[in-house]
């Protein structure tokens, strides 16, 4: 007869549940809870047990957090909670955003390691119906995101050279062609081919030929700045996309990528060898109103090179279309004369601010046209053919009595004015300037005549003549686009001019950009050192505007301090 059994044998263990603790570990996730209002931080126990994620948990401040952003995070948590476009109704409001930690632990010296953290959470507002507390889980997913940044850059770009691949490249150009269309501006594309390269794979191998590809990209990369692009557009050709570049600066920085490329020869596994390019260019829209159209005349353009007499860089010239181009610059300079005659020109001001305290130091003029049927013309449209065919000065002109009557009727408006280079070298220019200053005894104190860097360093000493003719009137004169054309500390200094505007191609992407910072600190030190006021122009955000009043920058100028307004009705900038 069998023993009797204990029940209790039979009986199953009590189920256990895990250390919440130890779950989160197992998934590396960690919790952590943000009051806002005190901004105190405070993260879960286990946070520290997280890999990579140790050295964040001490941080006990929402601001402290984010002080470890890495620049290039698309968005942050904060960002995420308070710029959220939806309200709390009760419930609270989820998030998810992606960011990076810099790390106080360095991968390689003079390079920071990047944490990638995936956050997901839920903010509530407080009484005043704002964020006042959020919580959530942070997890690390730095190797699947660096896995799915490669992807996605193998998607985008040569894998040989790293430039960008064509059809990113096509793509780039069309987002950017309508807002230049409807706003005005200019942009370059540059269409570079090196020369001979087939002789060269054919005495070499394609080995020691696509080293010399990946060579010469990296000499035309090391003239670029961060706002440019660079494209693998064929087997031995390079698209350059020329961020706000005028015909004149084309002409410049095509002559700087050339001399680059053939300054020394290109190491190679069998040694150096020499590389020659050809470029060919064009300006956008007014040379090519789509993608399409804009490469193909830059490849016009690089195919006259060959027919050029010994020409490197060719810009582009529609000769198929040259008759009727003639009729369009005939019509485009009636046009100008027409809305001279008729008072169709008309002034917008644009608001210069002080970097501390916001306040309007000074407008910038900024001419606009309105055609006979009441359509506003681009300035994009205006300016190439009033140089082409000298009725800038025109214009400029007009522009100055429209301004002196502006500073005339309100005794408290300073206004800077844009002036040419065919103007300011113009030997009349300084009697017509003193003339329109007559008008009131107090005028020429308060306008401000702005040239461009490019224009200054054409003939530097005609240019030291005008300026110093002009601050005769009792005129100041600020040196605009300053950093476009390196202007050398001994020349700055010798035209002594009274005010910079750094080249807002530089500001743009500030934030962002670890070489602009970098270029622009160096040219406000500059400036500083002089003793030259600093306007920073095209500011569009406070990050930027932040970083630029660290550094001594006196003024801003951008969209987020205020459009251009027609005249009449401004609030009346202070008088330095």
């Amino acid at each position: 007869m069998p023993l009797p059994r204990d029940p209790a044998a039979d009986a199953s263990p009590p189920y256990l549940l895990p250390d919440p603790r130890a779950i989160l570990n197992s998934i590396g996730e960690a919790v952590y809870d943000w009051d806002i209002v005190s901004d105190q931080l405070t993260f879960g126990p286990n946070t520290a047990d997280i890999a990579d994620f140790a050295e964040f948990a001490e941080l006990a401040s929402g601001r402290a957090y984010a002080e470890r952003l890495a620049p290039e995070s698309p968005s942050s948590r904060f960002e995420a909670v308070m710029s959220s476009p939806e309200r709390d109704l009760g419930r609270g409001v989820s998030y998810k955003v992606i960011y990076g930690l810099v790390s106080a632990t360095n991968e390689r010296p003079g390079r920071s390691k990047i944490v990638w953290i995936e956050d997901t959470g839920r903010w509530f507002a407080g009484s005043d119906t704002r964020p006042a507390r959020a919580h959530g889980l942070v997890r690390v997913i730095t190797d699947r995101y660096e896995a799915e940044r490669r992807l996605a850059r193998q998607s985008r770009y040569d894998a040989l050279t790293g430039a960008l691949n064509r059809a990113h490249f096509i793509e780039h150009i069309a987002s950017v062609l309508p807002e230049c269309m409807r706003k005005g501006g200019c942009h370059a594309i540059l269409l570079a081919g090196i020369d001979n390269l087939a002789v060269l794979n054919d005495a070499y191998g394609y080995d020691v030929g696509d080293e010399l590809i990946a060579a010469v990209a990296d000499r035309l990369r090391s003239e670029m700045r961060t706002s440019d692009l660079i494209a693998r557009y064929a087997g031995n050709k390079f698209a350059l996309f020329l961020d706000a570049c005028n015909s004149e600066q084309m002409n410049m920085a095509a002559a700087r990528f050339l001399a680059s490329v053939e300054a020394a020869p290109l190491v190679t596994q069998v040694g150096k060898i020499a590389a020659l390019l050809r470029i060919g260019g064009v300006v956008i829209p007014q040379q090519g109103r789509s993608a399409q159209a804009a490469l193909h005349h830059a490849e016009e353009a690089l195919a006259a090179t060959r027919r050029s007499g010994g020409n490197s860089f060719v810009a582009y010239t529609p000769s198929l279309v040259r008759d009727e181009k003639r009729l369009s610059i005939l019509h485009a300079s009636e046009e100008i004369v027409a809305a001279l005659n008729a008072a169709r020109i008309t002034l917008a001001l644009q608001p210069v601010v002080f970097a501390k305290g916001g306040g309007v130091a000074f407008y910038e003029a900024l001419a606009r046209l309105t055609a006979e049927d009441g359509r506003a013309v681009l300035p994009a449209d205006i300016f190439p053919v009033a140089e082409k065919t000298g009725l800038v000065r025109l214009i400029d002109h007009r522009m100055l009595e429209l301004v002196v009557a502006e500073l005339a009727r309100d005794a408290s408006l300073r206004i800077a004015i844009n002036a040419s280079g065919a103007t300011v070298l113009d030997v009349h220019w300084p009697d017509r300037l003193r003339a329109a200053c007559a008008v009131s005894p107090d005028v020429a104190g308060r306008l401000i005549v702005e040239i461009t860097e490019t224009c200054a360093i054409a003939d530097l000493e005609a240019t030291g003549r005008a300026i110093a003719a002009m601050q005769a009137c009792g005129v100041k004169v600020a040196m605009d686009d300053f950093g476009s054309g390196h202007t050398s500390f001994r020349n700055l200094r010798n035209l002594r001019v009274d005010l910079l505007k750094i080249d807002g191609a530089f500001i743009q992407n500030l934030a962002r950009s670890e070489d602009d910072r970098f270029f622009v600190r160096t040219l406000v030190d500059l400036a500083r050192h002089l003793e030259i006021p600093v306007v920073a122009e095209w500011v569009e955000d406070a990050e930027s505007a932040a970083i630029l009043t660290n550094w001594g920058v006196d003024y801003f100028q951008g969209l987020h301090f205020g459009e251009p307004r027609l005249a009449g009705g401004l609030v009346s900038a202070a008088v330095a």
